[in-house]
């Protein structure tokens, strides 16, 4: 059984050793040690954010162990739609496929609509199918596509 239940304090160490988590299917041209860091940084800015505009999440066991996180908050659509955001999930490896990030997205959507969004959003990596096949069976639709190309930065003479 899985519960979800908000943020203490003590919970800061469990979501920053999830942070490689969140780097699953980054391309390879990315630095995965830089990405790393982004991601250590945008889960501690979560953390800060909490409060009427933003949450944290933790899923734990019914033994209390952790499970896994998600946070979610404010952010504006380009259209000046305000909706709300995930900005990271992430789940221990033996989280996966028992309801964990199901949960977490449930908890998510509630607040979504407890603080009056008719959207809830979230982006995730292109190459990282698993979270994509997740996150399409549980309603999710794609909404943008960002496209990368590769350029020579250095011009050789």
């Amino acid at each position: 059984m899985v519960r979800v239940r908000t943020f203490v304090p003590g919970d800061e160490r469990f979501l920053l050793d999830l942070a490689p988590r969140l780097t699953i299917g980054i391309p390879v041209w990315r630095d995965e040690q830089r990405m790393l860091g982004v991601v250590q940084r945008w889960i501690r800015e979560s953390i800060a954010r909490r409060g009427e505009k933003a949450e944290v999440f933790l899923a734990v066991s019914d033994e209390g162990d952790a499970l896994g996180f998600a946070t979610v908050s404010e952010e504006s659509h380009f259209t000046g739609e305000t909706q709300a955001y995930v900005g990271e999930l992430a789940t221990v490896p033996g989280g996966e496929g028992r309801g964990v990030g199901a949960a977490l997205v449930r908890a998510c959507e509630t607040w979504a609509k407890d603080h009056g969004y008719r959207i809830l959003t979230l982006h995730t990596g292109a190459n990282n199918e698993r979270a994509l096949g997740f996150y399409h069976h549980l309603g999710f639709e794609d909404e943008d596509i960002k496209l990368v190309k590769l350029v020579d930065a250095h011009p050789s003479s």
